[in-house]
């Protein structure tokens, strides 16, 4: 569903500091595909969120994408982050980012239920708050009861799975996952990254998750692949990944790159 080609990303360019974040990555995401993707920090992971959602313009290459009811490719490269939103999703490390604390949580709902639908009023009703309700109760969360609430109330796990909640009611095409339980303490992790499989399954969403855990790298989705200064060394399908160890990780990356993995994160989770 999601085609790059040759994409580049340069910070800098042209200036004593330019610095190379992706080297022409070529990369084909197939629709239900829930990749995770691990490498050290600076290899290049968030760049690639960046130029896929659109808040970081290529040098080079191009991004096209092909919708659920679309037989055809759309050149999106160029195309603005806003218009990429409404079908992209995205969820970030911080809890705080993905919803508006100063305001209720059947607002932030509401906000959510809005999207996609250009130039339809929407107004909080009882019907929509019967239907918010409902998809609460799926967090098993309690959040049901405290609709009229200030999110800014919540803890920053509650915060997270409403975020993850919101963006799977909009029914994105693709979900960018970017260490989204790494914030979390254990058992909140534990809830969220729960509740982002069995949405995956529900929807059949197609997801991209960043995680620095080797562990839940192996264990969770269909593919893997590892990033490496800007560029992809291992793309792995769910058999293969099946076969192996976090040690054999680290073996693979040596045999590569012929230098240790250098990340005390990856190598302790």
């Amino acid at each position: 569903m999601i085609k790059i080609e040759n994409l580049s990303v340069i910070f800098s360019r042209g200036t004593p500091d330019e610095n190379t974040a992706l080297k022409n990555i070529n990369l084909v995401i197939k629709r239900g595909d829930f990749i995770t993707i691990i490498g050290s920090n600076g290899a290049g992971k968030s760049t690639l969120y960046n130029a896929i959602a659109g808040t970081c313009p290529p040098a080079g290459g191009s991004i096209h994408l092909r919708g659920e009811n679309s037989e055809n490719w759309r050149d999106i490269t160029r195309e603005p982050e806003y218009r990429r939103a409404r079908y992209i999703g995205r969820i970030f490390q911080n809890p705080l980012l993905g919803t508006a604390g100063s305001m209720a949580l059947e607002d932030n709902m509401l906000i959510c239920r809005k999207k996609g639908y250009k130039g339809l009023k929407i107004s909080l009703n009882n019907k929509l708050r019967e239907e918010f309700k409902s998809r609460l109760r799926e967090l098993d969360m309690g959040l049901e009861n405290r609709m009229a609430d200030n999110v800014g109330l919540l803890s920053g796990g509650q915060r997270q799975a409403l975020t993850l909640l919101m963006t799977v009611m909009s029914r994105p095409d693709l979900l960018l996952l970017d260490e989204h339980t790494a914030a979390l303490d254990p058992r909140n992790a534990e809830i969220v990254m729960n509740l982002t499989l069995r949405f995956a399954a529900e929807y059949n969403l197609t997801v991209m998750m960043i995680t620095h855990n080797m562990t839940h790298a192996l264990q969770f989705g269909t593919r893997l692949l590892m990033m490496d200064s800007g560029e992809i060394i291992l793309d792995m399908d769910r058999a293969e990944k099946e076969k192996l160890t976090a040690q054999n990780i680290v073996e693979r990356f040596h045999a590569i790159k012929h230098r240790d993995l250098a990340n005390d994160e990856m190598l302790l989770s």
